[in-house]
């Protein structure tokens, strides 16, 4: 079965481009994985990759800061590059040139655009938090009207895109088969620690994660 073509020049990959995949739902499962990524945009000419919190809703992705940041004034107003890299194991092969890790990662090309509407920014922040803390946003202190209109809201979407993955073993030279080293793959994963209360904290018990 044939993968679907890039989406446009600048998402084909070209360095091992078997690594590479187009379809929507291979990049939306990577977006999902990630809880960060790293936003590059132009400001007076000079380049900026700053990281940033994200989460996804459908074909966009989306980010929040405050309203009055350059960098979402920049995002509204130029070209962006969006990319998240997650590392899943480390690849120890016989010889130190065929080193190598296992990955997914994502490049988002496009220009961001503002979300105004208060129900849809409402949604979206409700969205993020029950993304990280299912079951959380209930039990807040509601978001006042003047937390809401400073917060900027912007998405991105994700139709032009692209995946690169690692996700297989060793591969090592044949004559260095019998080089007498260990050889495989050492899984990576990220896990949540203890949590730490806080000693004026109301209640007691530290809600779940999807980590958790």
């Amino acid at each position: 079965m044939n993968k679907p073509a890039a989406p446009s020049a600048r998402t084909r990959v070209r360095r091992l481009p078997e690594r590479a995949h187009y379809d929507a739902h291979r990049v939306a499962a990577i977006v999902d994985a990630a809880m960060i990524c790293t936003v590059a945009f132009q400001i007076d000419g000079a380049v900026h990759a700053i990281p940033t919190i994200h989460w996804r809703e459908g074909d966009h992705l989306y980010i929040h800061g405050a309203k009055a940041t350059r960098m979402l004034k920049a995002l509204t107003e130029g070209e962006a590059c969006v990319t998240i890299a997650l590392a899943d194991g480390l690849v120890l092969a016989r010889s130190a040139m065929h080193h190598s890790m296992n990955y997914r990662s994502v490049v988002v090309y496009g220009r961001f655009e503002r979300v105004t509407d208060a129900d849809h920014k409402l949604g979206s922040l409700r969205t993020f938090i029950e993304g990280l803390y299912p079951g959380r946003w209930d039990t807040l202190r509601p978001i006042t009207d003047k937390e809401l209109n400073a917060t900027g809201l912007l998405r991105i979407a994700l139709t032009e895109a692209s995946a690169k993955v690692r996700d297989w073993g060793v591969s090592d030279d044949t004559e260095d088969l019998d080089w007498p080293v260990w050889a495989g793959v050492i899984p990576l994963h990220s896990v949540t620690g203890e949590p730490v209360t806080e000693a004026d904290s109301v209640g007691r018990e530290a809600p779940p994660t999807r980590f958790g």
